[in-house]
């Protein structure tokens, strides 16, 4: 997955720290990376809980609302929200063992993008691990549809991704992107790519108790057929890029990267994980494998 760790598995070399407020809480929270064992996986601990298991490993059952983001629970009810954006970072750098702990309820937003967590892992360092990298290989495929909203997932041999998105307005309209998720193509078009949204629906989104940290900081806002933000867009079809980063830190959930193909057509966090549940529930259709065999053979 990563152009870094050969197959193994990998975690950071030192702890990696930042702070920030939450998009929708508007809380100041700050979080810690940690390096962790082989095959500890993701596990994000609430540091502010004490009276109960704060534990919570990432896994698709464990995503639990996906309206705006991507939050998770364990079984003792304990739930960490807007998770998306680092591990579409954990994913994309190869990461494969973490453990990030938070102080409260929701990870700090940062500029929008995964952009921040590139660079807080990368001051980290990272070290390769002796286990090998577990894929999830799609064997068959799975489909999901919401009315005109679809997310796939088709065999392929590397970890493949399209998306499409479309709105009536000029300032995105149709737009697509179709790539391989590497380590390369991350950090080169994907990773700056931050979260939109609408300015007519940021009032109601912050009387529903969402969105209070929002800002011009950290996200594009679009009121009409205008950009308001001052510097303008980071880059061309930033907001279908976003679209694509946000799935795939939605299917890092797996707690594994992909040998397969996503195609999502105007899909969001709930469709995405809709799509990790059906494939879950079907065993038949993927299987788990390593890698590190077919370098050895190959030299």
């Amino acid at each position: 997955m990563s152009v870094r760790n050969d197959h193994h598995e990998q975690t950071i070399i030192a702890p990696a720290i930042c702070a920030g407020v939450g998009v929708h809480t508007g809380q100041r929270v700050k979080l810690v990376v940690r390096p962790a064992a082989p095959g500890t996986g993701i596990v994000f601990v609430r540091t502010d809980i004490t009276d109960r298991d704060n534990r919570i490993p990432v896994s698709g059952e464990a995503v639990i609302d996906a309206r705006l983001n991507t939050m998770i629970e364990n079984a003792a009810g304990v739930r960490l929200s807007t998770i998306e954006h680092l591990m579409a970072a954990l994913c994309a750098l190869g990461v494969s063992n973490a453990v990030i702990e938070v102080d409260g309820p929701e990870l700090p937003i940062l500029d929008g993008s995964a952009l921040q967590f590139v660079q807080l892992l990368d001051r980290a360092g990272f070290r390769r691990q002796e286990a090998p990298v577990r894929y999830i290989e799609i064997l068959k495929p799975i489909r999901v549809e919401e009315g005109d909203k679809s997310a796939v997932l088709l065999p392929c041999d590397r970890y493949e991704m399209r998306f499409e998105i479309d709105f009536p307005t000029p300032v995105i309209g149709n737009q697509v992107v179709d790539f391989v998720v590497d380590e390369a193509t991350f950090r080169s078009d994907i990773m700056a790519a931050r979260t939109f949204g609408f300015a007519h629906e940021v009032e109601a989104l912050r009387q529903a108790g969402l969105a209070r940290g929002g800002s011009l900081e950290n996200a594009v806002v679009i009121d009409g057929d205008e950009i308001l933000n001052p510097g303008g867009l980071r880059m061309e079809r930033e907001f279908v890029r976003h679209k694509a980063l946000d799935a795939i830190g939605d299917l890092y959930v797996l707690g594994a990267p992909l040998l397969g193909r996503y195609e999502g057509v105007k899909a969001g966090h709930a469709l995405n994980n809709k799509l990790v549940r059906a494939l879950l529930a079907q065993p038949h259709a993927w299987r788990e494998t390593t890698r590190v065999f077919d370098m050895a053979m190959a030299s």
